[in-house]
């Protein structure tokens, strides 16, 4: 049976890290807070990790789950391109709850879903989340929740959804209510920025950036 780790506890905080890593490696599931709701993670690279996740939250193929990075220079090792917008943007609100649809490298060897050659992209402002990045290099994050029901805020909540089908549970306390804004930026050329879904970076914030730093307007 899995367990609840209180990450305010440095005791705690340590073993649950660990066990957190080793539950990774070996394609498990572990729930984590990051500065918007909680997160469900897998390795990004492991395609039985990321179908388990879907598994775990009756979620299809058809719906990928985002990548959470550990640092900016993890953003050029993923993404295929990043144009000017999305640096401004980037620079502007990561780390935080700005999530970023990209043209994917290629080369890359894993299996998110039906992602059409795109990646979903997030450095968090967690510490604990960022944390077990560096140890363990992208994670494929979804919110911590069965599909159709609300994002857990606290880790009490991801657990009565999720129970055993996660290994580690790591409470970081209280999360945030919104979950992140995602913006499409993989045909910037031909559409520009779209906001597909409004959450934690106001769309005013977003124009604001866009404006001051390429003259490129509000996104649409």
């Amino acid at each position: 049976m899995a367990t609840i780790h209180d990450c305010s506890d440095p005791g705690e905080l340590l073993s649950g890290m660990r066990l957190a890593r080793t539950a990774i490696g070996r394609g498990e599931l572990v729930v984590m807070p990051t500065d918007t709701v909680y997160g469900v993670a897998a390795d990004a690279f492991s395609p039985k990790a990321v179908q388990r996740l879907l598994d775990a939250k009756g979620r299809g193929r058809q719906s990928p789950p985002p990548v959470l990075i550990p640092n900016l220079a993890t953003l050029d090792a993923l993404a295929a391109e990043v144009p000017a917008e999305v640096r401004a943007l980037v620079e502007e609100f990561w780390p935080g709850g700005l999530t970023v649809i990209l043209p994917a490298r290629e080369s890359l060897d894993w299996d998110l879903g039906e992602t059409a050659g795109t990646v979903a992209l997030r450095m968090p402002a967690s510490p604990i989340a960022l944390a077990l990045l560096a140890e363990t290099g992208p994670l494929a994050v979804s919110s911590a929740n069965l599909t159709g029901q609300p994002a857990a805020t606290t880790v009490q909540e991801a657990e009565r959804m999720l129970g055993d089908s996660v290994a580690v549970y790591l409470d970081g306390g209280e999360g945030g209510t919104q979950g992140s804004t995602i913006i499409d930026a993989s045909r910037v050329a031909s559409h520009g920025v779209t906001i597909v879904r409004h959450g934690a970076v106001t769309d005013a914030a977003i124009a604001a950036v866009l404006e001051r730093s390429t003259g490129g307007g509000s996104p649409t």
